[in-house]
């Protein structure tokens, strides 16, 4: 499985150790391989109030901060290109000048993850939990968003929200 994540801390809005990104690299492995996805990358950005109400605007025309959104790349706009990244996932072993092996792999990214530190912070205490359940909860949340799971039905709700729930359990992320 070669699933990555980037993490960008953009507002100093989190100090992002290593044992948060590990967590949340290990809820990727562990969702990913309940929805069966093999490859890819997912960005993931901490943002503050302020940048994700931009965002909620801009890009879905609500008015106010929310706590995450997700940006599928598998989502095309009107004036966007497709690009088939099919091609591009090959290795290449090719020398260089010197005779050694260089090894190109382009991975297909996925989508953006986008999660507001201070709602995570405030729901976290709302919900009585860590900070970490709660952004990883936001991570799956979005990680889901990017595969094409919706909760705009009570059906679609149970279902996506019992997937949620199944991956933090196994990350030992309980309430």
């Amino acid at each position: 499985m070669n699933l990555y994540l980037e993490c960008v801390d953009e507002q100093n809005a989190l100090e992002i150790g290593e044992e948060l990104i590990d967590k949340l690299k290990e809820l990727l492995k562990l969702a990913g391989e309940m929805e069966g996805v093999e490859a890819g990358e997912v960005a993931l950005s901490f943002v503050d109030d302020e940048a994700i109400h931009q965002l909620n605007k801009e890009y879905r025309g609500m008015d106010k901060p929310t706590d995450v959104l997700s940006f599928a790349m598998s989502e095309m706009g009107e004036d966007e290109l497709e690009i088939d990244f099919g091609e591009l996932e090959e290795d290449t072993n090719e020398e260089d000048e010197d005779g050694a092996e260089d090894d190109v792999q382009l991975i297909e990214p996925l989508g953006d993850i986008i999660i507001s530190v201070p709602r995570a912070v405030a729901q976290a205490e709302e919900y009585g939990h860590s900070v970490e359940r709660e952004i990883g909860f936001l991570f799956v949340h979005g990680f889901l968003h990017l595969l094409g799971y919706d909760h705009e039905t009570e059906e679609d709700e149970t279902v996506m929200f019992a997937k949620q729930e199944q991956v933090l359990e196994k990350a030992g992320l309980t309430r």
